[in-house]
C-alpha cells in the first residue's frame, strides 16, 4: 500500500517541553492507523501538526504523495473536538449548519446520514440521541465533502460499551468503503479490534510502528503440558525455532519464531514419544505490548 501520509522527523516543543521528538512514520492508503500513547505522549499534537492546526518546530510531512496543502485539506475530514450541535435541531438541520460553516456542500447530508446509520432518525432532535448516536453524527460532520481520509481524536472517549461498539462498527464500515482512517486513542482493546496499523508514542518519542499483526506476531506464546514435564522441557530444548522456554511445574510457555506453528510443536512432541495434554496459542494483546513499552524506564 502507498503512503497517504508521510511524516519525516517531526519535532514540536512548548517552551522547555518537547511534545514530539523526531517522529517519522508512513500511513498506508486504505489502512486504519492507530496512534496510541498515554496522556502527554504527543498524539494529539501530532494530529494538530499534520492538519495544519499547529506548526512543527522541525521536520516535514506530505499528504497524497506531495499534493499541495490546500488541495490535500479538501480530501481530509477531521474530528478533533466534538462539534457544537444545536440540541433542539434535528441531525439533518445540524449538518446543514455545519456544512455552511465549513463551506461544504449540504447535498451530502442524506448520503452521510445513511452512511452513519442515522437516516431513520434524521428528523429527531439532537437532544434525543444516545451518546453513541451523537458521536456518529460528529463523525458524519467530518464526512462532509466526501473526504478520502478521516482523522479522529479519541472518537470513543466518554462512551459506554454500547456506544463504543457503535463507533467501532462505523469505523470498520467506513474503511471498507475506501476511507483511510487515522485514530488517536488510549482505548487499546478497541484499537486492536479495528486498526490494521499502529504507532505507539511516549513523551513525544515513537517507540513502535507497523502493521498490528507484525507488531504482535513475534510476541505470541505457545502453552504446553504433558504427563512428564521434565521430559517435555528436555525434548523442546532440542526443537528448532523455539527462542525461550519458561513456566512452572504444570505448564511451559514457549516463545517461538514466527514461522513455528502449534501443529509443528505437537508433531515434534509426538515424534519424541510425548503426548501433550495441553496445547494453546496465547496471543499477546496490544495492551500488554503497550504497557511493556510505555512502562520501561
Amino acid at each position: 500500500m502507498n503512503p497517504i501520509l508521510s511524516i519525516q522527523n517531526i519535532s514540536k516543543s512548548y517552551g522547555a517541553v518537547r511534545a514530539l521528538r523526531d517522529v517519522s512514520l508512513d500511513v498506508p492508503e486504505g489502512s486504519v492507523f492507530g496512534i496510541l500513547g498515554p496522556n502527554g505522549s504527543g498524539k494529539t499534537t501530532l494530529l494538530g501538526v499534520v492538519l495544519d492546526v499547529l506548526i512543527a518546530g522541525a521536520g516535514t510531512y506530505s499528504w497524497f504523495n506531495g499534493m499541495s496543502p490546500d488541495a490535500a485539506r479538501r480530501q481530509i475530514g477531521a474530528l478533533l473536538e466534538t462539534p457544537n450541535f444545536y440540541h433542539y435541531l434535528s441531525a439533518f438541520d445540524n449538518l446543514e449548519i455545519t456544512a455552511a460553516i465549513r463551506k461544504k456542500g449540504k447535498d451530502d447530508r442524506i448520503p452521510i446520514l445513511k452512511q452513519i446509520g442515522l437516516f431513520e432518525r434524521k428528523d429527531s432532535r439532537f437532544q434525543t440521541y444516545s451518546l453513541g448516536m451523537k458521536q456518529r453524527l460528529a463523525i458524519g460532520a467530518a464526512l462532509l465533502g466526501n473526504p478520502k481520509v478521516l482523522v479522529l481524536d479519541e472518537p470513543t472517549n466518554g462512551l459506554d460499551p454500547s456506544g463504543i461498539a457503535e463507533i467501532r462498527e462505523l469505523i470498520r464500515k467506513l474503511n471498507k468503503e475506501g476511507i483511510t482512517i487515522i485514530i488517536a486513542s488510549h482505548l487499546l482493546d478497541e484499537i486492536e479490534k479495528v486498526c490494521t496499523h499502529v504507532a505507539i508514542l511516549k513523551k513525544g518519542e515513537l517507540l513502535l510502528n507497523g502493521p498490528v499483526n507484525e507488531v504482535l506476531l513475534s510476541e505470541d506464546q505457545v502453552e504446553v503440558r504433558a504427563a512428564d514435564m521434565t521430559l517435555l522441557q528436555q525434548a523442546l530444548q532440542k526443537m528448532a525455532g523455539i527462542r525461550k522456554i519458561s513456566g512452572s511445574d504444570d505448564i511451559l510457555n514457549l516463545t517461538c519464531e514466527p514461522s513455528v506453528t502449534t501443529a509443528e510443536v505437537n508433531e515434534f512432541c509426538i515424534k519424541q514419544g510425548i503426548v501433550l495434554s495441553h496445547l494453546f496459542l496465547r496471543k499477546k494483546s496490544l495492551e500488554t505490548k503497550f504497557m511493556e513499552l510505555t512502562n520501561k524506564g
